[in-house]
């Protein structure tokens, strides 16, 4: 995690860019990491936690009938939760999560372990379908490494 994070953190800077959070499944774990860097107001701009269905709607402006469509944990949702945060931090890179991290919430469908993140930067939004496996713990530490990955390679992609 740590070469993960300190690639993240000097492609930010290379870059000049930002970044923000709106997290559902990690709790708040993304900025938590974040911030345990000293200096991370240069390149971290904040997040949301958005648990809730309602806090989506609220806090980064979810549509209900995407939630009911779709449901929290699917591609429509997490790419608004992204487009949404990228609406309030508008020239950071934001990164959104949203999963079942276990042990209980699965279906047939959506098993434990499922998990989508979205990044949404210039107007570009980019999404992934994960199904990691072990207990809560590990879901969500997954998440986090694979999220950081997926801002690193958007900000690889793009042109400065």
């Amino acid at each position: 995690m740590n070469s993960v994070l300190q690639d993240l953190i000097d492609n930010l800077k290379r870059c000049d860019v930002k970044m923000a959070s709106v997290e559902s499944c990690t709790g708040g774990m993304i900025g938590k990491i974040l911030t345990d860097r000293a200096g991370s107001s240069s390149w971290f701009e904040g997040g949301f936690i958005t648990y809730s269905n309602d806090s989506k709607q609220k806090l980064v402006n979810v549509k209900s009938e995407l939630l009911e469509s779709y449901g929290a944990v699917s591609q429509q949702v997490v790419e608004a939760m992204a487009h949404g945060g990228n609406q309030i931090f508008k020239d950071a890179i934001v990164v959104a999560v949203s999963g079942i991290a276990g042990p209980d919430g699965g279906s047939e469908e959506k098993p434990v372990g499922t998990v989508w993140i979205a990044t949404s930067f210039k107007q570009q939004v980019k999404s992934e379908k994960f199904n990691f496996s072990g207990d809560r713990e590990a879901v969500r530490q997954a998440t986090v490494e694979n999220a950081l990955k997926m801002v690193n390679d958007c900000l690889n992609h793009q042109h400065f």
